[in-house]
């Protein structure tokens, strides 16, 4: 035999003999994640849904249209080295909340909602507790992007301070003006709500009215934002504007191996890019040394840990840093 041709069976042996690609949300992928000892924890949060199902809940378009940069000047702020929004204003309840998007794209919109809500009980000193209406945002808003098919940060809270938004619980909650319509899925085998699939996903129609039985109307339900903006992307300007005016919208880029997500500081070890994904940054940390930020996902809260996670902060991590925006109320 050649030698081409020996160095040719080799190469074929080599292949054939090769492991197959580890599915990126099977039990292999945590085992591989844990086994890798990294600073977080794997474990499976969707062991019964469509992988279509997961690429659907990166509704964010990254770098999208931008918002007048603030500056904060920090020079008199004494940063602490934790922050946690839940607990520095105990007296708003949306802090602690954890939404659920269903099968839809729509994480550009919770972000900015779950923070609207936040700031608009901060700033009003826990006399107004309103739940914002992710419905409203996802559905009406024109210059937004594309609904349950992605959109933008950016443009979400432009459109708070030019149009409003009404209020509007969780999925049949019947809280507010206009709640959640799309229903939840169902992440496990056994469970009660239907099974998770990349399918479905129409964005809901814009209605200017509230459900019937809740007072008052529409336009008169409406809150609205006195500014809105992008903060840089730097750390201490991320802190300052948390510290000092609540939550905020962060935009990051979503790899396989952040689905399987459980506890400690989420860095990418693993797996292919999902897409752009939108989420609440209420506060930060340092974990065994690792500095992270403190998130709201809107997953449910079966996902993470209870539905929060922390990422690595300080360094850009999959962008986490670099799409910040925030508004304050009228």
């Amino acid at each position: 035999m050649s030698q081409a041709a020996v160095l040719l069976l080799a190469a074929t042996l080599s292949v054939s003999m090769a492991k197959p690609p580890i599915h990126p949300l099977s039990n292999e992928m945590v085992d591989y994640i844990n086994k890798m000892n990294t600073t977080w924890r794997a474990a499976q949060n969707f062991p019964n849904v469509d992988y279509s199902y997961v690429q659907k809940l990166c509704g964010t378009i990254l770098k999208g249209p931008k918002l007048p940069v603030m500056v904060q000047y920090a020079g008199n702020l004494k940063l602490p080295k934790e922050f946690d929004s839940r607990v520095q204003w105990p007296d708003c309840p949306t802090l602690k909340e954890i939404r659920d998007q269903g099968s839809c794209g729509s994480c550009w919109a919770f972000g900015a909602a779950e923070a609207i809500s936040d700031r608009v009980c901060i700033h009003s000193n826990a006399k107004v507790s309103v739940e914002i209406s992710a419905e409203d945002l996802l559905t009406c808003c024109e210059d937004c992007g594309m609904g349950c098919n992605g959109g933008y940060p950016g443009a979400a809270w432009e459109f708070w301070t030019t149009d409003g938004l009404v209020s509007g619980g969780l999925y049949n909650s019947h809280i507010g003006c206009r709640p959640y319509t799309i229903a939840p899925c169902e992440h496990h085998v056994n469970g009660t709500r239907p099974p998770c699939t990349g399918e479905g996903g129409e964005t809901p129609k814009c209605v200017f009215k509230c459900e019937p039985g809740y007072s008052p109307s529409y336009t008169k339900d409406k809150h609205y934002g006195k500014t809105s903006y992008s903060v840089m992307s730097d750390e201490e300007q991320i802190q300052s504007e948390i510290f000092s005016n609540g939550p905020v919208e962060g935009a990051f880029i979503v790899y396989e191996d952040f689905v399987l997500y459980k506890s400690g500081v989420y860095q990418h070890v693993s797996g292919s890019m999902l897409g752009g994904h939108a989420i609440k940054i209420l506060g930060w940390g340092e974990d065994d040394g690792v500095p992270y930020w403190l998130c709201a996902n809107s997953w449910n809260t079966d996902w993470g840990d209870n539905g929060f996670f922390k990422i690595l902060r300080g360094s850009n991590h999959c962008g986490i840093e670099s799409q910040i925006v925030a508004g304050i109320p009228k």
